[in-house]
């Protein structure tokens, strides 16, 4: 049975830095996709960034391009998401997701496998 496990959330200052992690376990790391969703209270899950099974190509949302950094290592089965520069409008639960396929991807019907999800909550 395939298990993601986040970590890293928490409580930052706005212009903070945060690392997320997320280890998976039960199926194969390397041959898949993997991407980072967040959603805020009130609000619809939305993509944050994805990255190919190689590493070698990355996407990421508009609202956290150029702030926020994806990478795996494929022989540690984990997936990172690097936070810097944080805002306020960054505050919500950051889920990690495993996709069916191999490239980038950014919609959420192309992954099933998820994580139980991380807070991370930015202040002013």
């Amino acid at each position: 049975q395939v298990q993601l496990v986040e970590s890293g959330g928490g409580l930052v200052q706005a212009g903070g830095s945060l690392t997320l992690s997320c280890t998976v376990s039960g199926r194969n790391f390397s041959s898949n996709a993997m991407g980072w969703f967040r959603q805020a209270p009130g609000k619809e899950r939305e993509f944050v960034a994805t990255i190919s099974w190689t590493g070698r190509n990355t996407y990421y949302a508009d609202s956290v391009k150029g702030r926020f950094t994806i990478s795996r290592d494929n022989a540690k089965n984990t997936v990172y998401l690097q936070m810097d520069s944080l805002k306020p409008e960054d505050t919500a639960v950051y889920y990690c997701a495993q996709s069916k396929g191999v490239g980038i991807v950014t919609f959420a019907k192309f992954y099933d496998a998820w994580g139980q999800g991380t807070q991370v909550t930015v202040t002013s």
